[in-house]
């Protein structure tokens, strides 16, 4: 692409809107993600975050991209309620449009637009037009590169354009400039919009003990090391977006605290600095940060960030939030909370007590109660001091002890779905910085909490739909003790496809089956139960173990669920005292003896169900003498990463020999307990013939 008509055609929509900066973005090929190509008016550090954004993430320019419209957020707090992610990575004050860039043949690319802090809450008629104007004056010139097979751009190497020139002096004024400068008390430093030295006089550098030479051309934070300091950068970020004055002190080693005041324009920075007096009772946090320290805040909103796209349920929604929010905030305790049939319920807490939550818990959705009240406006509630709170509640009573509290509505999907408590032990001023910061991240435990609401859904379906399709009890047959065990997998939707059954057939017959369907949600759950009523129905009409697995094998090939299925049946003859099994693919079982000795079974192996419907399933016969102990279990019970499973299932079989096989529910236990950590579900039953006592 012609990059002189591309940064010409940037450069005349910023001078058209009056904006103080732009991002240019470019459509890749497969059209799933904006690659940024130009940047006006801000650093590439600053825009670093952004030089390639999916087109789903839930940012300005992805929305109006993919929603094809234009997206104003007016202010600091709109884009903290409407876009938590941007908008704890750039806390200021600043308005923002982002249009799509459109040709005649479609979407190409995506521009955005940044006004300083102070912009009016709409874009005004001329505005507007210049910003449609525009992006189709680009769309064009898109469309005109990718005919011609021109790339457009470099990934991860956006072209940054120049700064507007301010006016230029004559060497008369520019001498009396330096003049002017040199009379006045303090020193002064010019930066361009990315950080570096254009201009330093000799009391400034005197006052920050560096050689001129050596500042001209760098970055403060880079030349000397004690502006190395997160608020320091912060503050120039601060001034670059929102374009408005800043003001904060640095102490200098050993002892010296420098005051320094930035005042920004399109075509720089000018900054003056001073010795900043009287700093004996100063706290030294308090004069170089409003709120919670960026440092902190940025690392922990970048773990919170994290560890909450991990969060599979409400409760791990909660702890990470407690776990990362009030150290990060300086807060003391937090509730949780959601809305259900109307009424306020509250889903987890950190730093109070139950029985004081409890008269909140299942209370009706009242305006009177500031938790309820976010719910129903989706705005926050900051409250410096009780006073300020029952001002807005009258009802509520002062019954924490907390001096200061943040209510905080969790959005997702632009609707509240629940609120967020924070309380503190001290007062807390809540300035708009503080404000925006808390309102983002709440933004991110929203989403996070919506996410985890429907697992839990979900959770609690599978599991009813399992508990369904598992026996609720075994039948008791005469001469055989049995014990079964379930556990679910401690990770994923916490369901999985094992089962187990115990059929009686006649008086001295019965059958036993186990088996693990592939998978670990509702399908395989379901399918689960069409296995098992398909063994269940072939057993019953009195079918060897072979032709058990034969039948439902066939029957699951013609459903073809696209899951295989691992199954092993054994009929159990107890007036003879005889066994007989055959398998599908599943782990084979272990015979404990009478006089202790275990034993795996060499069952002929036969291929899992749902494969092959011309599979034939082998049997093995042995003896089954009252006193023996038949162990049934699924792959959950042995299987574990970097073990080999003959020696997982040898380990078993050692604890089969020590335990008891009198008390087989003991047994039961001891297995399931030295159980690996169960990344699958398990499900294990005991058989044991019984003397006939007559």
């Amino acid at each position: 692409m012609d990059t002189a008509l591309a940064d010409t055609a940037l450069a005349d929509i910023v001078r058209a809107t009056g904006a103080s900066g732009a991002l240019l973005y470019v459509l890749t090929p497969d059209r799933e993600a904006l690659w940024l190509s130009h940047v006006s008016g801000a650093p590439r550090e600053v825009v670093a975050p952004w030089s390639r954004v999916a087109v789903s993430d839930p940012i300005p320019v992805a929305d109006a991209v993919r929603e094809e419209r234009l997206v104003w957020v007016n202010s600091q707090v709109e884009m903290a309620r409407r876009y938590p992610r941007p908008a704890v990575v750039l806390p200021y004050d600043f308005a923002l449009a982002a249009v799509p860039v459109a040709s005649d043949s479609g979407v190409r690319g995506g521009l955005v637009l940044l006004w300083p802090s102070g912009h009016p809450p709409q874009l005004s008629r001329a505005e507007h037009d210049a910003v449609r104007a525009g992006s189709r004056r680009l769309g064009h010139l898109f469309e005109q590169a990718a005919r011609r097979g021109e790339p457009i751009v470099s990934p991860g190497r956006p072209r940054i354009l120049p700064s507007e020139p301010g006016r230029t002096p004559t060497a008369e004024e520019a001498w009396a400039g330096t003049a002017l400068l040199d009379r006045l008390p303090g020193g002064y430093v010019a930066l361009d919009l990315y950080g570096r030295i254009t201009l330093v006089t000799p009391a400034a550098a005197d006052l920050v003990g560096e050689e001129p030479d050596r500042l001209l051309g760098s970055l403060p934070w880079e030349v000397l090391p004690w502006m190395d300091v997160p608020h320091v950068e912060d503050h120039y970020r601060a001034a670059v977006i929102s374009r408005t004055p800043q003001e904060f002190r640095v102490l200098r080693p050993p002892g010296t605290w420098l005051s320094f005041e930035l005042y920004p324009d399109p075509s720089g920075i000018s900054v003056r600095i001073g010795r900043a007096t009287d700093q004996r009772n100063r706290d030294p946090a308090a004069e170089t940060a409003r709120g919670p320290g960026r440092a902190t805040v940025l690392y922990h909103l970048m773990h919170l960030a994290t560890t909450l796209t991990e969060a599979v349920g409400v409760q791990d929604v909660v702890d990470q939030t407690a776990d990362q929010l009030l150290p990060a905030l300086g807060a003391q305790a937090m509730v949780l909370m959601t809305a259900e049939d109307g009424r306020l319920r509250i889903l987890g807490h950190r730093g109070y007590s139950t029985e004081l939550l409890a008269r909140f818990d299942g209370a009706p959705l009242s305006r009177d109660i500031p938790m309820a009240a976010v719910l129903a406006t989706g705005e926050p509630g900051f409250f410096p001091s009780f006073t300020r709170m029952a001002a807005a509640y009258p009802k509520m009573r002062h019954e924490d002890g907390r001096a200061a509290w943040a209510v905080l509505p969790l959005i997702a999907s632009g609707r509240p779905i629940g609120s967020l408590l924070l309380s503190y032990d001290r007062p807390q001023a809540f300035p708009p910085s503080e404000r925006a910061i808390l309102t983002s991240l709440a933004g991110l435990v929203g989403q996070a909490l919506d996410r985890a609401l429907l697992y839990d859904a979900k959770d609690r379906l599978a599991h009813r739909l399992q508990s369904a399709l598992l026996p609720h009890s075994l039948p008791s047959i005469p001469g055989l003790r049995v014990v079964a065990r379930y556990l679910p997998a401690a990770r994923g939707l916490g369901i999985g496809g094992d089962f187990y059954d115990l059929i009686r057939l006649d008086e001295n017959t019965a059958a036993a089956a186990i088996g693990d369907v592939q998978g670990h949600n509702v399908d395989a759950a379901a399918l689960m139960g069409q296995v098992r009523t398909a063994v269940h129905a072939h057993a019953t009409v009195g079918a060897p173990p072979d032709h058990v697995l034969g039948g439902t094998n066939r029957l699951l090939t013609d459903l073809d669920p696209g899951l295989f299925t691992s199954c092993l049946y054994a009929h159990l003859d107890l007036g003879n005292g005889r066994a007989c099994l055959a398998t599908a693919g599943h782990p084979p079982p272990l015979l404990r003896h009478r006089d202790g000795r275990t034993e795996l079974l060499a069952v002929p192996p036969g291929l899992l169900l749902g494969i092959d419907p011309t599979a034939r399933y082998p049997s093995l016969e042995f003896a089954l003498p009252p006193g023996c102990v038949l162990v049934l279990y699924t792959d959950g019970l042995v299987e574990a990463p970097g073990v080999d499973p003959d020696d997982a299932t040898a380990a078993l079989a050692g604890l089969v020999e020590q335990a008891d096989p009198c008390d087989l529910e003991a047994m039961a236990d001891t297995l399931v307990r030295h159980a690996p950590a169960p990344g699958d579900d398990i499900a294990l039953l005991l058989l044991s013939p019984v003397p006939d006592e007559g």
